[in-house]
């Protein structure tokens, strides 16, 4: 079974930083893409943030130039730091990755920013 689990979320005030990882098990996790996406109370979950396992990455024009995704493949870990918090980034971030034909999920962590 595919384990996802996210941490490092918390409380931080307007202009400050987070950074989130995701410890992933029971896949092959360099050949997969990792993504990051967040749901905020209300609201669809949207795209974050993705990287391939060839290295590719894409951003939501959102936090395009604020947060930087990146993988350790010898640590089966995928990281989102978050600099410049926003309000409008307080949502629960969830880490998934793509196996095969199947899309699994942890379960989120919370970041909430202050104004």
């Amino acid at each position: 079974q595919v384990q996802l689990v996210e941490s490092g979320g918390g409380l931080v005030q307007a202009g400050g930083s987070l950074r989130l990882s995701c410890a992933a098990s029971g896949s092959i996790f360099s050949a997969n893409t990792m993504d990051w996406y967040r749901q905020a109370p209300g609201k669809q979950r949207e795209l974050v943030a993705f990287i391939s396992s060839g290295g590719r990455i894409n951003y939501a024009d959102s936090v395009k130039g604020r947060f930087t995704i990146s993988r350790d493949n010898g640590k089966n870990t995928v990281y989102l730091q978050m600099n410049s918090l926003k309000p409008e980034d307080t949502a629960v971030y969830y880490c998934s990755e793509g196996v095969g034909s199947i899309r699994y999920w942890g379960r989120g962590t919370q970041v909430t920013v202050s104004s």
